[in-house]
């Protein structure tokens, strides 16, 4: 029986050459199916589970086309040649990763572009010239708008996880962004389930497509193991979750917030297992470094919301843990794409409450999943082998001492609103009564102090003098100091 191999498949030899040394000898079933006709420059409309390859199933292709036969002339600023729309920051970032060397074989350049870091960078990198951008909608229409990027010189378009970006809503900035490229250019579309207006849009913007799917829709396979763990409270499934973090290996823990993501990461560290967290309320920074420290392994323990469920791609991750199922049968399935990838096995571990169990049954029932519920503590023997080797117990580092307050006492000014105002010892205004409750402003962080003896309450939210903007108090809060975090 022949082997097949990326050159079997028409893979130039350059970027034949990059994967074998990336360790990459034998290609994907997704990218097998595929590749014969996206390196004919054929639409594609590829369905596959997350995990199957996908990446470079659309990434080997363009590089190639744009590297050949679509090459020539000097790069052009804010036109760059290629394509590929990712629904996250994070997924984004991980597929220029992947693109880079196989783009470097050809002397083509690449760049990410999505929101919430500032667009400087991105701006510099499209004046400068770039052939390949990978972005996320919403920042993207706006630089578009911003006339920093043009899409008229785009030769290959790629829509990955076509269906998250339907679940988060961006479909109508995809088809805005799909009409300003060329029609006549190649497109390939990348997605596990084709619901929620992914057919529609295929319809649209595809030319007679060629439909691959190596995979039942969202259904993980066979190498993933499911199991079902039953807490008797809170407590018991709080030492559940501190005996499967131990292990020696990468695992990620899905909460449904980002409060309590970060509660559980801040405990696990406390309790020797190094751990970090990922969610929406992290900088780009915080979440790049977390990341990082989880791929190098500096952490074991990655703790996450469904934020991580479609765009984080870490090799090895042996347990995935629910600590609280998620809402719905697809975030299960894609939750649990973290491991058991690239043909590789995993383990997916389901915590349920006694309250939790009938929504937790139509859920495996809707996902495809059959596990049987097991009522268990953290010494039970089906967990200690689910966990396996228990890591070394890691010194969590020191917490920073408080810093002393200032000294000196804030003397009261009258403000023209008829506020009470404070002033501290560097100058700056302090903020004034509210809600029978004063909040100072310094350093951008808010203290609390006690109401002094001459000042009065307000009388149904408003201020004594009644010159100055009332505001309304929210649920008997006091509102949030100058300075401190924005909304």
């Amino acid at each position: 029986m022949t082997t097949t191999t990326f050159s079997t498949l028409g893979v130039p030899f350059p970027l034949a050459e990059v994967l074998a040394r990336e360790g990459m000898a034998e290609p994907f079933p997704i990218q097998a199916a595929t590749l014969p006709d996206t390196l004919a420059g054929r639409d594609v409309l590829g369905r596959g589970r997350t995990g199957s390859g996908k990446t470079l199933a659309f990434g080997i292709p363009l590089v190639a086309r744009l590297g050949t036969r679509l090459s020539g002339g000097p790069r052009r600023a804010g036109r760059p040649l290629g394509l590929i729309l990712a629904p996250t920051r994070e997924l984004a970032t991980q597929i220029e990763v992947a693109i880079a060397p196989l783009a470097k074989a050809y002397g083509l350049t690449s760049t990410t572009i999505f929101g919430g870091v500032s667009q400087q960078r991105q701006v510099a990198a499209l004046r400068a010239g770039v052939d390949i951008v990978v972005a996320c909608p919403g920042r993207l229409e706006d630089l578009m708008k911003q006339g920093h990027i043009k899409l008229d010189a785009i030769e290959i378009t790629v829509l990955d996880e076509a269906d998250h970006m339907a679940d988060l809503g961006f479909l109508p900035g995809v088809t805005r962004i799909l009409t300003a490229t060329p029609a006549d250019g190649q497109r390939m579309l990348f997605s596990a389930t084709l619901d929620n207006g992914v057919d529609k849009l295929a319809n649209r913007f595809l030319s007679r497509p060629v439909s691959h799917g190596v995979d039942a829709p969202g259904i993980p396979q066979g190498a993933m193991e499911h199991h079902v763990l039953a807490a008797s409270d809170a407590a018991a499934k709080k030492e559940l979750v501190i005996a499967l973090a131990s292990g020696t290996g990468r695992r990620i823990m899905f909460t449904r917030t980002k409060h309590v993501a970060k509660r559980w990461a801040r405990d696990l560290t406390a309790a020797g297992i190094p751990a970090a967290d990922l969610h929406g309320n992290l900088s780009q920074g915080q979440r790049d470094r977390n990341l990082a420290e989880f791929s190098e392994g500096t952490t074991r323990v990655l703790v996450a919301t469904d934020i991580a469920a479609r765009g984080v791609h870490v090799d090895d991750v042996e347990l995935v843990v629910h600590i609280d199922p998620p809402a719905e049968h697809k975030a299960y399935l894609h939750r649990s794409g973290r491991t058991a990838r690239a043909g590789k096995e995993g383990v997916v571990v389901t915590l349920v409450l006694p309250e939790q169990r009938k929504d937790l049954e139509v859920l495996m029932r809707k996902a495809g999943i059959q596990a049987a519920v097991q009522s268990v503590t953290a010494t039970s023997p089906a967990v200690v082998e689910l966990v396996g080797e228990v890591a070394p117990h890691v010194k969590p580092a020191p917490r920073q001492p408080t810093q002393p307050q200032r000294s000196g006492t804030p003397k009261p000014r009258q403000s023209s609103g008829g506020r009470t105002g404070q002033q501290n010892s560097g100058g700056q205004r302090q903020r004034s009564q509210r809600g029978g409750v004063a909040w100072s402003s310094e350093g951008g962080g808010s203290t609390q102090q006690p109401r002094s003896a001459g000042q009065q309450p307000r009388s149904g939210g408003q201020a004594g003098g009644g010159g100055g903007r009332r505001r309304r108090p929210t649920g008997g809060r006091p509102a949030a100091a100058e300075g401190g975090r924005g909304r």
